[in-house]
């Protein structure tokens, strides 16, 4: 059975072990489980991982466009990732995860997404050579247990007009 860490608990251990990593060999992506694929993330595009918090449904947007939150006294666009990605919508789970958007893209804004995978280092992937079918996949790779994995580019995403379009024309 496995012990329940606090959120706090859980980020403090995962920065204690970012820091006691060799030098070459830090992790510098995020995993996480969108609908059916495995993602990954840049560590510097992401702002943090938090649970769902309650999100306000908003009228007139995108099926994808879950709401806003209330985070931390700042409010947040929700983005359902998997729907947007026009797969099935996020069921809220005891896994499911909010991505917050790195505060260098000034852009309050969260991905909603199935599960966090883990911290993963350059040298567990190959570069896929498949052409990346959608603008914000920025590489795909497969990793030693044969998964694919597709790289998100944050600064694609948040630029491209369908992500920037959540009301309904």
């Amino acid at each position: 059975m496995t012990e329940k860490v606090s959120l706090r608990e859980y980020q403090r251990n995962l920065s204690a072990r970012l820091v006691n990593l060799e030098a070459g060999q830090a992790a510098s992506k995020l995993g996480l489980q969108v609908g059916k694929d495995r993602w990954l993330i840049d560590l510097a595009d992401a702002g943090e991982v938090i649970p769902v918090p309650l999100i306000a449904a908003v009228p007139l947007t995108q099926s994808w466009f879950a709401g806003v939150a209330n985070i931390r006294g700042n409010l947040y666009s929700i983005i359902d990732f998997p729907a947007f990605l026009g797969g099935a919508p996020v069921t809220i789970t005891d896994q499911t995860r909010l991505l917050l958007i790195g505060d260098r893209y000034r852009m309050n804004s969260g991905l909603l997404v199935d599960r966090v995978l883990g911290l993963y280092r350059d040298d567990q992937l190959q570069v896929d050579d498949n052409a990346a079918a959608l603008p914000w996949i920025a590489a795909q790779y497969t990793d030693n247990q044969s998964n694919g994995w597709k790289q998100l580019s944050v600064r694609e995403l948040v630029a491209h007009p369908d992500f920037l379009q959540v009301g309904i024309s």
